[in-house]
């Protein structure tokens, strides 16, 4: 989730905004027009309804992720989207295969678990060996290596928030080889749990050797911190067939309304189209990709061409590489410098909020005008309550770009329970609200069209 910060209208920027066109009169008519197509929309949840329900979850170097690139191309020629490419993307190609974790003393009980991304595998007969237990790097570093050696650690850290509790997900394992373990648990990165495993990529240190880790639900890790607080000896069998194959391909979708008046400057808005490998990819990112398709598909039925180009990206590989994003970049290539805004939907579709904002190398200046048009443009989405426009944005694929100075532009939703379903078995189609899936819609509609076809840019 994006950080918030709230901004009013300041007497600079109302200076700014002497001699230039306002935004919300300019495009009252139009903002209503695309609002109330959305809403009165069912195109995007039936792609929704064929991307989760026909094709699945579809992680990198997998058979439904070539699935899901043939499918949206296809659609968006059938769609009447111009200019639709499929540039090939070499991805990492990690398989899951067969897991399992049990703890086999005090009592044998099951533990439910899923690998991390990337993990490599437990030697066939797996690892069998005592568990010591952390709430933090602090706690792990102060056991020392003569009573991690041999162990599994188990870090049992407290939801932080995404931003931090991910840190042990993510450098985990090699934090505790480092020290000898000889495998690793972390508590799922979220804040809530049915006994559901929460995955995703962790990365190994280079020079340290690389051992088996998985997440393990809030309940288990928090059944096995009890019993280790009360110096009972756990001891947990763990197998995972995990491997990692040559890379794959894969490519990245792009679609288009070819601008009218200036075609070679580009608004460039999407989500990715992969996912992990459990649930469907439903609000991670299978609602990102489909809100931006069908934003840029509302205002292409109703006959609004804008002065720019209006493009849509489904980026691949964004979960466990983000070779989409990089390799979008180097496809655009001398063009980049064209890209006059980039939008990124990737944190779910409940309700939206409102936009962030990010231009990196951007003077104080330039940012505070580009605020006051963000904000006009926010108050054509009050219909649909996305009207809080805020400094701070941008997102993993769009990233790349955004180092060339391209203006960033964060989708935000309420995101109340998102990490609740976030890279788990739940992240399925039924938690996400239709209505809300078209206010999305809406918002993304309004927020593309306007960058598109206004008469300046929101640097100039």
């Amino acid at each position: 989730m994006h950080r918030r910060t709230f901004l009013s209208l300041t007497p600079a920027i109302a200076a700014f905004a002497q001699g230039r066109p306002n935004l919300t009169e300019l495009y009252g008519s139009a903002a209503a027009r695309l609002i109330a197509a959305a809403q009165a929309d069912d195109g995007g949840w039936k792609k929704m309804m064929y991307l989760c329900d026909r094709i699945g979850n579809r992680l990198a170097g997998s058979s439904s992720l070539n699935r899901a690139v043939e499918w949206s191309a296809a659609e968006m020629k059938r769609e009447g989207l111009q200019n639709v490419k499929t540039p090939l993307v070499k991805v990492p190609h990690w398989v899951r295969g067969e897991e399992s974790a049990w703890m086999v003393e005090p009592l044998e009980s099951k533990i439910v678990m899923l690998g991390l991304g990337g993990s490599v595998a437990t030697p066939p007969e797996g690892i069998t060996a005592e568990v010591v237990v952390v709430s933090t790097f602090e706690e792990l570093e102060q056991l020392g290596a003569e009573k991690v050696r041999g162990k599994i650690v188990l870090y049992n850290e407290a939801w932080q928030g995404y931003g931090r509790s991910v840190a042990y997900r993510a450098a985990g394992a090699s934090r505790a080889a480092k020290l000898g373990a000889v495998a690793a648990l972390v508590r799922s990165v979220t804040p809530v749990s049915l006994r559901s495993p929460h995955t995703g990529q962790m990365i190994y240190t280079e020079g340290v050797e690389k051992i088996p880790t998985a997440a393990v639900t809030i309940e288990d890790a928090l059944r096995m911190h009890r019993l280790y607080q009360q110096g009972v000896k756990i001891r947990v069998r763990l197998k995972m067939e995990a491997k990692t194959l040559a890379d794959a391909d894969s490519a990245n979708i792009i679609g288009e309304i070819p601008g009218r008046e200036k075609p070679e400057e580009i608004v460039v808005m999407g989500g990715h189209i992969d996912s992990w490998d459990v649930g469907q990819g439903a609000q991670d990112d299978g609602s990102g990709c489909v809100a931006c398709w069908q934003a840029i598909m509302l205002a292409h039925q109703l006959g609004l061409k804008p002065r720019r180009t209006l493009r849509v990206c489904l980026w691949t590989n964004e979960e466990n590489g983000t070779r989409g994003g990089q390799a979008y970049r180097e496809w655009a290539g001398a063009t980049v410098k064209n890209h006059v805004a980039a939008v990124e939907m990737d944190g779910g579709a409940e309700k939206p909020a409102g936009f962030g904002l990010s231009i990196q190398g951007a003077s104080e200046e330039v940012m505070v005008r580009a605020m006051e048009r963000m904000q006009q443009i926010g108050a054509l989405l009050k219909p649909v309550g996305a009207d809080n426009m805020i400094r701070g944005g941008g997102g993993a694929d769009i990233g790349p770009i955004m180092r060339d100075g391209v203006p960033g532009i964060a989708h935000r939703s309420s995101g109340q329970r998102y990490f609740e379903w976030h890279h788990t078995d739940a992240d399925t189609l039924d938690k996400i609200d239709p209505q809300e899936f078209r206010q999305n819609i809406a918002a993304l509609a309004v927020v593309g069209y306007v960058l598109a076809d206004m008469p300046e840019k929101l640097t100039d």
